[in-house]
């Protein structure tokens, strides 16, 4: 590339082998076009041959053969022969007598016969047989000569064609390589400069004066640049100064920021544990008031049982006890026995169902439990905190199912989702339907919890699960107790819920994994 007049370059060695190819293609065309001419030429020459024999040759061999003058048929035939690529010639005269000259056995690429008639009568028949050996011979040798002159001619005008066009051409070029090349910052006040260059401007020209018009543009932006990289190394210096002063009041700021989450986590966990706690205080409330019923009816009952107990006594002391009395007697005190027993029965039931959800609540374990039995005692529960409403529960889950599982987790989730109901769903409303049902299903335990309620809004449906999304708010609504039950869900019970699409209430969807059957069913 130093040498701007060299040869041995990739571009001229292309355009070397572009030339030699083109011209090669060309010549090798040509020949073949050339030799078929020829090949054509012969041919239609060995017809004219055959048109001659028939002609110059057979009145005179006909003759010949009448006059029986053997020697000269075998003259005649002789000189067919010599006719250029004629090699046998062969006669078969009506009396049996053959006459024949030539290579039998060479290949015969055209044979013509030509009946012998002498004065209307047929003598014989002429065989004239022709072979293209000597065509084929001759068109080799053409080729080999027009091969050797056309590759002669073609090297002899790529050489000048490639020498014509590195003077023109490419050593200009090879000159803009080298030079664009050496081009640095500190080189580039020096101009390209072509050689040899004729007056007359052509593309050469405009290129080398487009490069030095881009030197001196490129010579201007460098001195900006510098300009510029002195402007932001003194810009730097003061960012660096700026970046130190932010850094360190985001680092503050930081701080109180991560204060500041950690308080809304302690305060979003202690809402979400008074929410629990809430919760389980309204189920007190209204189990202690269930549990009142049934234990005042008790009181009353054990009060009049005690008076009746005390007229009888008194009616033995003072020997007045008659058979109708003692009868009558005796079936009121058992009619209080059965009104005392139910009434405890029930108190037992209620105080039994809340222990279970209660306990479960504070202790949180995992037990192996009866599902009917279980969702049964939950709704019968939190049953005391709407007993005035007449709603109707439609509880559908295999009596048989038993599964490991947390209670506590199931407790909050179908209270909340009762109290969500009663709270939500049917405000100002006395009535309605919850359906509530468990399907077991490859391992896999499906809750379905639907209600004929309001029903939620589209802007709270796709919010329902986040924290503190309520429709409630300032009415005594916290905005967790679908919170709660994503995070129960979610991390408890290793599953998944979605609000489902309905046309009348709402609808959740709970699926989760089934644990291996094992343990001790819970008492």
């Amino acid at each position: 590339m130093e040498k701007s007049g060299s040869f041995n370059s990739k571009l001229s060695r292309r355009v070397l082998i572009y030339i030699l190819l083109c011209s090669s293609v060309l010549s090798i065309s040509s020949t073949f076009l050339q030799l078929y001419v020829n090949y054509n030429e012969s041919l239609t020459t060995l017809d004219q041959r055959f048109s001659n024999v028939e002609t110059s040759y057979l009145q005179s061999i006909s003759t010949s053969l009448w006059d029986f003058n053997e020697p000269l048929v075998q003259q005649q035939i002789q000189g067919i022969v010599k006719l250029p690529d004629i090699s046998h010639v062969k006669i078969i005269t009506g009396f049996g007598k053959t006459y024949q000259f030539g290579d039998e056995n060479i290949s015969a690429d055209k044979v013509v016969e030509y009946p012998i008639f002498y004065s209307e009568n047929d003598i014989g028949v002429l065989i004239v047989t022709a072979s293209y050996k000597d065509i084929y011979q001759r068109l080799w040798q053409q080729a080999g000569f027009i091969l050797t002159a056309e590759v002669i001619k073609i090297f002899i005008v790529a050489f000048f064609i490639i020498f014509i066009v590195h003077w023109l051409i490419t050593r200009h070029i090879y000159h803009i390589t080298y030079y664009s090349q050496q081009v640095a910052a500190d080189k580039i006040d020096t101009p390209l400069v072509l050689s040899s260059r004729p007056k007359a401007k052509d593309e050469l020209d405009e290129l080398a004066e487009t490069i030095n018009n881009m030197r001196t543009t490129l010579k201007n932006d460098i001195l900006k640049l510098e300009d510029a990289e002195n402007a932001l190394i003194n810009l730097n210096g003061e960012l660096e100064v700026k970046v130190y002063d932010r850094t360190a009041k985001l680092a503050s700021s930081n701080n109180q920021l991560q204060q500041s989450l950690d308080d809304l986590t302690l305060a979003k966990d202690q809402l979400v544990q008074s929410e629990k706690m809430a919760s389980l205080g309204q189920l007190v409330a209204g189990v202690a008031h269930e549990v009142n019923t049934p234990l005042g009816i008790c009181v009353t009952s054990i009060t009049a049982l005690k008076e009746k107990v005390l007229e009888l006594s008194h009616s033995v002391e003072t020997e007045n006890l008659t058979k109708s009395h003692l009868t009558k007697t005796l079936s009121l005190l058992i009619e209080y026995q059965n009104i005392i027993e139910r009434s405890l029965n029930k108190a037992v039931e209620l105080i039994r169902g809340f222990k279970s959800v209660a306990v479960e609540q504070h202790t949180d374990p995992e037990l192996k439990i009866n599902l009917s039995r279980h969702v049964n005692d939950v709704v019968n529960t939190v049953k005391t905190l709407f007993k005035r409403k007449k709603y109707v529960i439609n509880i559908d889950v295999d009596e048989k199912l038993n599964l490991l599982t947390y209670p506590s987790a199931w407790n909050q989730i179908l209270t909340n989702f009762l109290t969500n109901s009663h709270i939500h769903g049917f405000d100002e409303r006395e009535s309605g339907e919850i359906s509530i049902k468990f399907v077991e299903d490859n391992g896999f335990l499906t809750l379905t919890y639907s209600d004929n309620g309001k029903g939620l809004d589209s802007s709270v449906v796709n919010r329902i699960f986040d924290p503190f999304v309520t429709t409630k708010r300032g009415q005594g609504g916290s905005g967790l107790g679908m919170n709660i039950v994503y995070n129960l869900v979610d991390a408890k019970l290793k599953g998944t819920i979605k609000c489902l699409d309905t046309k009348v209430g709402c609808s959740f969807e709970v699926r989760v994994p089934i644990k291996d059957k094992q343990g001790e069913l819970e008492a």
